[in-house]
C-alpha cells in the first residue's frame, strides 16, 4: 500500500510531463514555439512535440477575420457631422511579427481605423462622402495595409456599411432630392411637348403638301379631260360639218331650198341677243346670192365673185331679247 502512492504520483507526473510536450496544430494555425523565454521555431500543422518544462507554444489564427471598427463622428469638409460604421478584414502573413512586434493587434488595427476615417472622410465633401464609398474603401486598405505590413498583417479589405447624416441634413436632402425630380419631371414634360408639336407641325406639313399634290393632280386630269372633250367636240362638228356638205353636194340643191334654209338661219339670228343684223342690200341681190350658193355647192369650186351689191350691211333696228 505504501508502494501505491509513489506510483500513482510517478503516473501523474509522467501524464503532466506528457500533456506539457504535445501539441497538435490545427491546418488553419501556426505555432510559435519559445524555449526558455526565447523565440525558438515556428511549427506547421501537425503533431508537435515539446520539450517539457522548457518549450513553450503560442498558436497563431492565419484565417481571414474581421474587425469591427466603433461608430465613429467625422466632421465633412463642409461641417457636416456624420456617423461612419466600417469593418475592416485582415489575415496573418507572419505569425512571429504578429506576436512579437504588436502587443494587441485588435486595438491597434481599430484605432488606426477610426483615425483614418477621420482624415480621409473629412477631406470630402458630404455628398461626395455619400457617393464614393469606393474611393473611401480603397484609400483606406491602402493606408492600413501599409501600416499593418510590420505588424505581419495584411488588410484585406475595408467596407464603409453606412454614413448617416444629422436629421435635419436628411430631411434637407429629401427636399432638394424631391425639388430636382420636380425638374426632370418639367424638362421631361417639356421636351415631350416639344417634340409632339414639332411632330405635329411636320404632320400637317405633309399632310398639305400631299394635299397640294393631290388638287395639282386632280387639276391636271379634269385639264387634260376637258382638252380631250375639246378635241372630241370640235371632232364631231367638223365631222358633222363635213357630212353635212357632203350631202348638201350630193343631193344637188335648189335656190328654192336654200332660200328656204336661209330664212330659217334668220329666224335663229334674230332670236339672239344681238342689236344689228346684216341682210343684202335688195331682193335682187338676195336671188343672186342665192343662185351663187347654190352653183357654189353643185361645182364644189372655189368661191366665185359676189354680184355687185351683194353683201352690202343694211342694219336693222331690233330691241333686246328679254332676259
Amino acid at each position: 500500500m505504501i508502494f501505491l502512492i509513489p506510483l500513482v504520483v510517478l503516473i501523474l507526473l509522467l501524464f503532466a510531463v506528457v500533456g506539457s510536450s504535445v501539441r497538435i496544430i490545427r491546418p488553419y494555425q501556426r505555432g510559435l514555439v519559445e524555449r526558455v523565454g526565447r523565440y525558438h521555431a515556428t511549427v506547421e500543422p501537425g503533431l508537435r512535440f515539446l520539450t517539457p518544462f522548457v518549450d513553450k507554444m503560442v498558436r497563431v489564427d492565419m484565417r481571414e477575420s474581421v474587425v469591427d471598427v466603433p461608430v465613429q463622428e467625422v466632421i465633412t469638409s463642409d461641417n457636416v457631422v456624420v456617423k461612419v460604421y466600417a469593418v475592416v478584414y485582415y489575415e496573418a502573413t507572419d505569425p512571429q511579427r504578429l506576436v512579437y512586434n504588436v502587443s494587441d493587434f485588435l486595438s491597434a488595427v481599430t484605432k488606426l481605423a477610426q483615425t483614418n476615417l477621420r482624415n480621409v472622410i473629412g477631406d470630402m465633401q458630404l455628398d461626395e462622402a455619400l457617393t464614393s464609398s469606393l474611393t473611401i474603401n480603397t484609400r483606406l486598405r491602402e493606408i492600413l495595409d501599409d501600416a499593418t505590413d510590420k505588424w505581419g498583417a495584411r488588410v484585406v479589405r475595408v467596407e464603409i456599411q453606412r454614413i448617416d447624416p444629422p436629421p435635419d441634413v436628411v430631411t434637407a436632402m429629401h427636399h432638394q432630392m424631391q425639388a430636382e425630380r420636380n425638374r426632370r419631371a418639367l424638362v421631361t414634360e417639356a421636351q415631350g411637348d416639344r417634340e409632339a408639336a414639332i411632330t405635329r407641325a411636320e404632320g400637317e406639313k405633309e399632310a398639305a403638301v400631299l394635299a397640294a399634290q393631290g388638287q395639282a393632280e386632280a387639276t391636271r386630269a379634269v385639264a387634260e379631260a376637258e382638252r380631250f372633250r375639246q378635241e372630241t367636240v370640235a371632232q364631231g362638228e367638223a365631222d358633222a360639218i363635213r357630212f353635212v356638205f357632203q350631202a348638201i353636194h350630193d343631193g344637188g340643191p335648189t335656190a328654192d331650198v336654200l332660200a328656204i334654209k336661209y330664212f330659217e338661219a334668220l329666224q335663229v339670228m334674230a332670236a339672239g341677243e344681238a342689236t344689228k343684223i346684216f341682210l343684202p342690200s335688195g331682193p335682187d341681190g338676195l336671188t343672186s346670192t342665192l343662185a351663187t350658193l347654190a352653183e357654189i355647192v353643185r361645182a364644189g369650186s372655189d368661191t366665185p365673185a359676189l354680184p355687185n351689191g351683194v353683201g352690202e350691211a343694211v342694219p336693222v333696228a331690233r330691241r333686246p331679247a328679254k332676259r
